[in-house]
């Protein structure tokens, strides 16, 4: 097992994890969270000994075969399966032992050498590398072609599929879903549910995290804290202890004052000094309960689109491709304000073409395209972070949309983003594929489109900065597209889904379970469905309308509290500007020189009737909050 005592850890000598003791033993699955930089990939380093501990001890036994994936891959001339199969480094000495053992003709040898290539399952090696590499999306065409003829993603995935491969005891995978997409993300979600190698999970993918890990380590505030559970577990156990946490605090705060109130009245007098002096003294060795702190770092939301007109756009019998193939054909599709699509459909069908199409990226064939007039399209997609300037800072992205606007302003908005400080001010180069992900998904959503259309958006983000952009679009009062592997996004923010498939877009008749029992299907070629799969198929798709209705019932009494608390803003900053200039008035002493009787009357009546005024929409101000708050969340929790 791995064992860690006393264990401290660093980077750039600032400390990371201080005093961590924990045990993971032989089989779990652990799920490794934190914010940005706490140390969750510091700790990857450490156990696979690229960082050395401050102080303490971290064990790993000695016979354990470790493996990772790796953050680059050069372009190199190997064939991808050939590459895979070089992870397994006792499979290539043994190959290689056996080759020079019977280039001499040493049959000692070359029997002994069988022996061990049967013992590592060496005969199979090639069979398991094509399974992997099928199940990440890899066809057979593309195992023999050169690693360098591969685009970034896809090298990511050939790393991935070289860490699962390599019959490896100790398997650290950090973001491993970066770069899949969904049918890759359920196939690798089974993969490790099943392998018997000791595994650590660095993901933002709470839904993979439920489905894999059963152990969950927390990286905050410099401790390690192990749970028992999925994500979901340990995120009601944080919100438990946080609450007993802020609980202890309030109670402690309240015993602390009332000591205070003992000492500061009874210190003078002789008769109470001893009592006072002893609650001193309990002042002194009380422990202090800190207050609980949950704040995330992103608060943002969509700006209001300037219209919406009704359809946005619509496309008939459309078809889309490139030089060599044609991908999609007779599309038709209308999107109109407040139509959430998600697509499905499995890697290379055309999802990311459909996007593209939609937006204009890619030349439409044949068929009609309509677009509104006042038609404004936000479209994400990884490509473009490569258009960010790495030269230049967000704050300068912003102004280069709106240079007219206040620098304030921007800072303001781009805090919301947690570009706070030098940050907002730094050139981008250097920042993490997170931070560039946050930055473009804050120049889009400035633009104030009326028609989103995102292509994996959330790939790099952080657990915080997911919620944040998954509550922004359950707000979003638009037409959405979205193509995620994200499962939880995908649950909460589309209430219909299309399948992208042989070349069509049509709706997809379930949710993401019954996707994920048709990629089975499709993969074992299994026509038809037991009765009890398409009983739980009615009940899932019964509880997913009447979530969906009461969703939107919810975002609509949220709306209509959200407007009328806005137009009370409005009415008070005029009702108080026009209050203190009055008041203003009444307080220079020549008013009432210069300004008759009657209508200095006439004026106190009006300031009067403004100060009832503020006061009942103040009142009314507080009614619609505490009714906001007692609201449930859109996506009940």
């Amino acid at each position: 097992m791995i064992a860690l005592r006393q264990l401290t850890f660093a980077r750039a000598a600032r400390p990371l994890v201080v005093d961590a003791n924990l045990q993971i033993h032989p089989g779990w699955k652990v799920g490794v969270v934190g914010a940005n930089g706490c140390g969750k990939s510091s700790l990857f380093a450490l156990l696979a000994g690229e960082l050395h501990a401050e102080a303490g001890d971290c064990e790993i036994p000695a016979s354990w075969q470790i493996a990772r994936v790796t953050q680059e891959t050069p372009a190199l001339p190997d064939a991808a399966l050939d590459f895979v199969l070089d992870g397994d480094l006792e499979l290539r000495r043994v190959e290689r032992e056996l080759a020079e053992a019977e280039a001499r003709g040493d049959g000692e040898a070359i029997g002994h050498l069988h022996t061990r290539y049967a013992d590592i399952d060496g005969y199979s090696a090639k069979a398991r590398a094509a399974e992997v590499l099928h199940g990440l999306g890899f066809t057979d065409a593309d195992f023999a072609r050169p690693v360098a003829d591969f685009s970034g993603g896809w090298r990511v995935r050939l790393n991935l599929a070289r860490a699962l491969s390599c019959r490896a005891d100790l398997l650290l995978l950090d973001e491993p879903t970066n770069h899949l997409d969904l049918d890759a993300v359920l196939w690798l979600e089974q993969w490790l549910k099943t392998t018997p190698a000791t595994l650590l999970l660095i993901s933002h993918d709470r839904d993979f995290l439920d489905a894999v890990v059963g152990q969950i380590i927390a990286i905050d505030q410099q401790k390690l804290t192990l749970t028992s559970g999925g994500y979901s577990d340990y995120e009601r156990a944080k919100a438990a202890r946080l609450a007993a946490q802020q609980s202890a605090f309030a109670a402690q705060q309240r015993e602390i004052a009332k000591l205070t109130r003992f000492v500061e009245r009874f210190k003078a007098k002789a008769t109470k000094a001893r009592q006072a002096q002893s609650r001193v003294k309990m002042l002194e060795r009380m422990e202090i309960v800190a207050a609980a702190h949950v704040d995330s770092p992103f608060h943002f939301s969509f700006r209001e689109p300037e219209s919406l007109p009704d359809p946005l756009l619509v496309i008939e019998n459309a078809g889309a491709g490139y030089v060599d193939r044609r991908i999609l054909d007779n599309i038709t599709l209308t999107l109109r304000p407040g139509c959430r699509i998600g697509l499905l459909g499995r890697n290379g069908a055309g999802k990311s073409t459909l996007i593209k199409l939609l937006a204009g990226a890619v030349a439409q064939q044949g068929g009609e395209r309509k677009e509104a007039k006042a038609l404004n399209i936000g479209y994400f997609a990884q490509h473009q972070l490569e258009q960010l300037r790495p030269d230049e800072s967000p704050l300068q992205h912003l102004q280069r949309l709106e240079p007219l606007t206040p620098e304030q302003e921007l800072r303001d908005y781009l805090g919301g983003f947690d570009f706070r400080g030098e940050m907002a001010t730094r050139a981008i180069e250097p920042f993490s594929g997170g931070e560039k992900s946050r930055l473009a998904l804050a120049l889009l959503i400035r633009t104030r489109p009326n028609l989103l259309l995102l292509d994996e958006p959330t790939n790099h983000l952080d657990l915080e900065m997911r919620e944040a952009l998954t509550f922004a679009m359950q707000e979003f009062e638009g037409g959405m597209v979205v193509v995620s592997h994200d499962r939880h996004l995908l649950r909460t923010c589309a209430d219909e889904l299309l399948l992208v498939d042989n070349g069509r877009a049509t709706p997809f008749d379930g949710d993401l379970d019954d996707y994920a029992a048709w990629l089975a299907a499709q993969r074992s070629a299994e026509k038809t469905a037991a009765p009890e799969v398409a009983a739980e198929k009615s009940e899932r798709l019964q509880q997913r309308a009447d979530a969906k209705a009461s969703r939107q019932a919810l975002l609509a009494q949220r709306r209509t509290l959200s407007k009328e608390i806005e137009q009370i803003d409005r009415k008070l900053a005029k009702w108080q500007a026009e209050k203190a200039a009055l008041d203003a008035q009444f307080a220079d002493p020549d008013f009432y020189v210069t300004v008759d009787r009657a209508k200095s009357e006439e004026m106190h009546r009006q300031a009067s009737t403004l100060g009832e005024q503020i006061d009942a929409a103040e009142l009314r101000w507080l009614e619609l909050h505490e009714a906001l708050e007692a609201l449930p969340s859109p996506d009940g929790q």
